[in-house]
């Protein structure tokens, strides 16, 4: 064994990983531990426990698995080679993305690139080992693959003719034959987490990541734990039934939740932060939310994925509480006064105003990338034509830089808030909010956005856009009223009613004040 180890062949694995396509995120290996560390620690000592990686990239959860069960079968087999021999034949099991990661996995399992090697800590009788790679092929019905939704002329036009058609193995019912049958205690990994599918003049992105979690719940395996970004926990292209199934899993054990993906992967930038999590067979019960904030503080909540009155994954444990409390007031929504996105359908370019007749009206848009207003005609806007000589509020459907609660720290969450004077209307960049009877009205309104109380619950759901739902778990004021919520007084003596309203403690204010700025 020592003489093996010693004479190792290094070959270059700076040149596979330059080789790697950009859905290839490579996991630390102190991740990977904190993954394994969700698992029972009694399985590493069991020489029985089989473990699988479906989407192996370095061989990291096989490497760490590895040394626990080399620790934890001592006694069961102190001859080192005896261990070593079993642990890798009869425990361990990979299925690389692509040839180079299974040739890289093979490296850092078997300490070579091929396992019938002489070279290999433990000799198989076949080059793969138990690290499996073989290309798959898309099935295309429809115009789309059936598998992982890839569309057929996209495929055509980027991978037809490459090496690689990222049609994985383990989500296109292509398991290697020496694992179709056999049952698994664990499926760990960090699987490919999207696939470019041009659209338009531009190109967009799939997520794939979806359906590994999805196949390694069919296998019915013991324990799954991945991985993946936290864009499903408000939903998004492809992930509305994901995000379903997942918050209604009552067998997700534990979650971890980063709002800032560089806490795991620190040369990686994910948008909307990444989560891991702990999957179990045979139980039923809350979930421990563990929700790691930017500003290195962590929060531990035992919860339900779904809380009642809602249809996403609320992130920060310390709102839980707020919402509660919101939703206890039986109030109607915010939502109710936001338009759904492109609210007047605006149907022309917007560069240069075109007309100054009667009929005209002011449209707001983005213009040089700043907010103008230009002329156009009446028949420019395709509906709510009855709205255009009332007030309302304008505010853009997409402002990454204003950030959710927890990243950045403190976050204004919402863009600038504008009042729409009579005879306006907005492109389909803004959301309206309205419309209003008079501006006294529209002015209460603003003032209630520009709220920290009012931002937060916004944060508590924001996604990469803002839409209607977003605004959903803010409860409706009445702003034609001054004796609930006194509207003339300043933006800090609002919110400091709103506060007094909902009952909120000490604690949730002082969350609100340290995860949301004030609106300059």
């Amino acid at each position: 064994m020592n003489d093996v180890l010693n004479e190792v062949y290094n070959p270059d694995v700076l040149e596979c990983i330059a080789n790697l396509s950009n859905d290839e995120v490579f996991t630390p290996p102190e991740v990977a531990n904190a993954m394994l560390d969700l698992l029972p620690q009694e399985l590493f000592s069991n020489p029985n426990t089989k473990f699988l990686d479906p989407a192996c990239k370095s061989g990291v959860f096989l490497r760490e698995i590895a040394k626990r069960l080399l620790v934890g079968l001592e006694k069961e087999y102190p001859d080192l080679q005896s261990r070593v021999d079993h642990i890798f034949k009869n425990q361990l099991y990979g299925i690389a993305i692509t040839e180079l990661t299974s040739l890289l996995s093979r490296r850092s399992v078997y300490c070579c690139k091929y396992a019938d090697n002489k070279y290999s800590v433990t000799k198989f009788d076949t080059l793969q080992g138990n690290i499996f790679f073989e290309e798959g092929r898309h099935l295309f019905v429809g115009g789309k693959c059936l598998h992982c939704g890839i569309g057929e002329q996209s495929f055509k036009e980027q991978f037809s003719d490459k090496e690689e058609k990222h049609a994985y193995q383990f989500i296109h019912n292509l398991m290697p034959g020496e694992l179709e049958n056999m049952k698994f205690d664990v499926i760990i990994g960090n699987p490919p987490y999207q696939m470019s599918d041009g659209g338009g003049t531009g190109s967009s992105a799939i997520p794939i990541y979806q359906h590994f979690v999805e196949s390694a719940k069919k296998l019915q395996p013991k324990y799954i734990t991945m991985i993946i970004p936290s864009r499903w926990f408000i939903g998004g292209k492809g992930l509305d039934h994901f995000r379903e199934s997942m918050l209604k899993d009552n067998r997700i054990l534990e979650l971890h939740d980063f709002g800032n993906s560089s806490d795991c992967f620190p040369s990686v930038s994910i948008e909307g932060g990444v989560c891991y999590f702990l999957w179990s067979r045979d139980s039923h019960s809350l979930c421990k939310v563990y929700s790691h904030s930017t500003n290195g503080r962590t929060t531990y909540v035992e919860r339900p994925l779904l809380e009642d009155g809602s249809d996403v994954f609320i992130r920060q444990n310390e709102i839980i509480s707020v919402i509660r409390k919101v939703i206890n007031n039986k109030e109607k929504s915010f939502s109710t006064i936001v338009s759904p996105r492109n609210p007047y359908n605006f149907k022309e370019e917007f560069n240069t105003s075109k007309t100054l007749s009667n009929n005209s009206i002011k449209i707001l848009g983005i213009n040089g990338k700043k907010r103008k207003y230009l002329l156009f005609s009446l028949n420019s806007i395709g509906r709510n034509i009855e709205e255009i000589d009332k007030f309302k509020l304008f505010i853009s459907k997409a402002d990454g830089a204003a950030g959710t609660i927890g990243f950045p720290i403190p976050a204004r969450i919402i863009g600038k808030v504008e009042i729409g004077e009579p005879g306006t209307a907005c492109t389909e960049t803004f959301l309206r909010i309205g419309p209003f009877k008079n501006r006294e009205e529209a002015q209460n309104v603003k003032k209630y956005m520009e709220t920290k109380f009012f931002r937060a619950l916004v944060g508590a759901r924001k996604g990469k856009n803002m839409t209607q739902n977003t605004y959903s778990f803010v409860p409706l004021q009445n702003f034609t009223s001054y004796e609930e919520i006194d509207w003339s007084k300043t933006i800090t003596e609002i919110d400091e009613q709103l506060n007094k309203k909902y009952n909120l403690t000490e604690q949730e204010i002082d969350f609100i004040n340290e995860m949301i700025s004030v609106m300059e």
